[in-house]
């Protein structure tokens, strides 16, 4: 029996993300996905192409300072998601993560969904920075084709 596109995205999470065995990292769930759109409504994106979800999108805005700490291998991911404080004004803004269902790759949904998202993101705060920590090249394209369409400076761990 094949997966759904629910199930596949799921799988391609584990996969490429691997959180299972890297306590570093967000392990999204209900919890954090509560607490993520506490911290801004766009924070999370996704494309469904009637049949489920096909791309998902993961943006958390933070501080500059927080944003500077995870560069510096100061704090993890998971520690840069805790630390972010609610209720303030964000200037920096972490590509969490980029998945997108094979088939859905290279057509430039990602790029427009992300936009759009941080465009919704900047309605709200002075978002003067874009960072990622790159899992592959087409993340890291990703990044550099939104930081250039977003006229936001691109920094990577």
């Amino acid at each position: 029996m094949s997966l759904n596109n629910f199930e596949r995205m799921i799988q391609l999470a584990e996969d490429v993300f691997n959180v299972r065995t890297d306590s570093s990292q967000l392990n999204v769930d209900e919890t954090v996905i509560n607490r993520l759109l506490k911290i801004h409504p766009d924070t999370m994106s996704e494309f469904d192409d009637g049949n489920g979800p096909v791309i998902w999108i993961l943006l958390i805005p933070t501080t500059t300072e927080l944003m500077n700490q995870f560069l510096e291998n100061r704090i993890t991911e998971k520690e840069l998601y805790e630390l972010t404080p609610l209720n303030t004004t964000y200037a920096s803004l972490y590509l969490c993560s980029a998945l997108v269902l094979e088939e859905y790759r290279g057509k430039g949904l990602a790029k427009k969904l992300t936009i759009q998202a941080i465009e919704n993101i900047k309605k709200d705060h002075p978002i003067e920075s874009l960072f990622v920590w790159p899992f592959s090249k087409e993340g890291e394209w990703l990044a550099q084709k939104v930081a250039s369409a977003t006229n936001l400076p691109l920094r990577k761990k």
